[in-house]
């Protein structure tokens, strides 16, 4: 399963725990720690007592592609936007076409 290294990182960090003292409350060697906080890479298990010792659920530590900012409103992207404009066009013109047909 892929977590969020920094986010188990910052969560281990809140309580001010090293990597050992993690790895001994999940029962898991240091080395996974290590792992899990490098790559984000941790078995279901794993998961499943980070998620018992930390006190989140899963959600919280599966591994998003960008940092969620709350603070921040997401702004559609310019690629998006052409996909939808686009879109919009293309139903447009073949709506118009069945109008005309069909009048015909």
């Amino acid at each position: 399963m892929q977590l969020n290294p920094t986010t188990v990182k910052s969560l281990r960090s809140k309580l001010d725990w090293t990597q050992q003292q993690l790895a001994d409350a999940c029962d898991v060697s240091l080395r996974t720690i290590q792992r899990v906080e490098k790559e984000g890479a941790a078995s279901k298990e794993t998961t499943m007592a980070l998620c018992a010792v930390l006190e989140v659920r899963q959600g919280e530590l599966i591994k998003l592609d960008e940092p969620i900012n709350n603070d921040v409103k997401s702004t559609p992207t310019k690629s998006f936007l052409a996909g939808v404009v686009i879109s919009s066009l293309i139903s447009f013109a073949l709506g118009a076409g069945s109008v005309l047909l069909a009048t015909n």
